[in-house]
């Protein structure tokens, strides 16, 4: 019998007998900053699956308690992953050896299905051509102008107007199930030109948005099973989770591919679409492959649809318990002129601007992100990474680290962002930090390209409510910050909404 399915077999036998010795196992503190056991055969295995549930809050504290903030850790069976939150080995990775490390296969495998080669899940030269490709429309002054109407319109005929009617029925509403919706109208109308009016008043159940929801849950169980055979197992005979995900799947694509053959068949009646959606500019320039449209289209939506969101859920959560700087946002929202325009609107909120990306370093909306190493290397702390090695770099942890943030990291401080302008006066300068200390975007030559524009939406949102309202959290302990693909509170944002006098 083969090796590494014997090994394989035996490994699932011991999770169920591992998880039932655990439960049974005294609780250690939440704040402990033990590095993890490691045992012959399966290395850290129980540790990891202690912390299951916690894993971006356990993994920040141990990467943490390192001196040179990286830890080699040994899953199992001779598997081992690197954990750092060293910018040096950031910067290695994201840039200065870029293409010794790709998204590689435990990535893409896992993904494959849902995102086919998009560039989420694609490298090399087939990264490449799509990069190209979208870094030309994503720069287009049309598609930001597109951006900022489509924003502007789901803001004030649908946000706005659901937080009016909370307000006045006092009643208490799911803030983070409302951004997300925000989102992902916004998204889908960027990205296909299409409305799925899942922010519509009665708040509807809308089909591609669940199956997007669903798609996520069920690949992000992929990435966090210690036994991918088990879910490659029943993906082979089509039964649980991997039934439920297929369906989820040709769901979305069915509908995407529908649009493109709308869009097209528009298109061989005209000589280019008139709207300035992506799709749309992707099939005018030439670009007509069903599958790579679907791919790319599809990666854009996934990438757009819970990081703004979610970056805007923890942001709310913030200002609701530190009133002085909601004051400070407010007096630069009020000093804006009424004459200026979306970007020039934006560009002068320098405090928002910095407070959006304090709550971002505290809570980043993609917690983690692994690389796999294509050949042997050594990273710039030393640590040796071999031929196949996942390197995991944390930018939660990253966001934590005393000696680079300061004693009072755990202070949601926006000023830490800032410095009084030259000459003097109260206008705020805002003091950028590089990409490899805060990888919230990514950095290198994967840095995201609608960077940019999701700024430009989160500060038209924050702008718009607080305006006209108070967000106050109806609950006074802090969130469980929990990740799928993305970051989430657990259990929603319960929010009650308060009208400016």
């Amino acid at each position: 019998m083969d090796f590494t399915f014997l090994t394989t077999l035996i490994f699932c036998i011991l999770v169920p007998l591992s998880l039932f010795i655990l439960t049974k196992s005294k609780t250690t503190s939440r704040t402990s900053t033990k590095l993890p056991k490691s045992y012959p055969i399966f290395g850290s295995f129980f540790a990891l699956v202690k912390n299951r549930d916690r894993f971006v809050q356990w993994s920040s504290e141990i990467v943490k308690f390192t001196p040179n903030l990286t830890l080699p850790l040994h899953r199992g069976l001779g598997h081992w992953i690197i954990y750092t939150a060293n910018p040096a080995n950031v910067q290695h990775l994201l840039k200065d050896n870029f293409h010794n490390y790709e998204k590689g296969n435990f990535f893409k495998a896992n993904l494959r299905d849902f995102l086919g080669d998009g560039i989420v899940n694609s490298d090399g030269q087939t990264w490449k051509f799509q990069r190209q490709v979208a870094s030309h429309e994503f720069n287009t002054k049309s598609l930001r102008k597109f951006v900022a109407t489509v924003v502007d319109s789901e803001l004030s005929e649908r946000l706005i107007p659901i937080l009016r009617k909370a307000a006045v029925e006092k009643t208490v509403i799911d803030f983070q199930d409302i951004l997300q919706r925000f989102a992902f109208d916004n998204v889908c109308k960027i990205a296909f030109g299409y409305d799925p009016g899942y922010l519509s008043a009665s708040l509807p159940k809308e089909k591609l948005a669940v199956a997007f929801e669903t798609a996520v849950k069920l690949s992000t169980e992929r990435f966090i099973s210690f036994t991918p055979l088990i879910w490659k197992i029943k993906k082979a005979i089509n039964v649980g989770s991997e039934k439920q995900l297929k369906i989820a799947i040709g769901e979305i694509r069915n509908f995407a591919k529908e649009i493109i053959r709308e869009k097209k068949q528009k298109l061989e009646h005209k000589s280019s679409l008139e709207s300035v959606d992506l799709l749309s500019r992707f099939l005018s320039s030439g670009h007509s492959d069903e599958d790579f449209i679907t791919d790319i289209v599809i990666s854009f939506i996934l990438a757009g649809r819970d990081t703004t969101s979610a970056a805007l859920t923890w942001f709310f959560w913030l200002l609701s318990d530190h009133g002085e700087v909601e004051n400070e946002i407010l007096r630069e929202i009020n000093g804006t002129s009424e004459a200026s325009s979306v970007y020039d609107e934006v560009k002068d909120m320098v405090y928002t601007h910095a407070s959006i990306c304090e709550s971002m370093r505290l809570y980043p909306p993609v917690p983690t992100d692994s690389k796999e190493a294509m050949g042997d290397d050594v990273l710039p702390d030393g640590t040796v990474v071999k031929k196949g090695m996942r390197v995991l770099y944390h930018p939660y942890a990253m966001g934590r680290v005393e000696k680079v943030w300061g004693e009072d990291w755990e202070m949601f401080r926006p000023t830490r962002w800032l410095e009084r302008a030259a000459g003097g006066g109260e206008k705020w300068s805002f003091v950028n930090r590089d990409t490899f200390t805060y990888p919230v975007f990514q950095a290198g030559p994967r840095i995201c390209l609608g960077k940019e524009m999701a700024f430009l939406q989160m500060k038209r949102v924050i702008a718009g409510v607080l305006q006209q309202f108070r967000v106050v959290a109806a609950a006074k302990t802090e969130p469980v910050y929990v990740a799928d693909l993305t970051a989430k509170m657990k259990g929603g944002f319960p929010v009650r909404i308060e009208e400016r006098n």
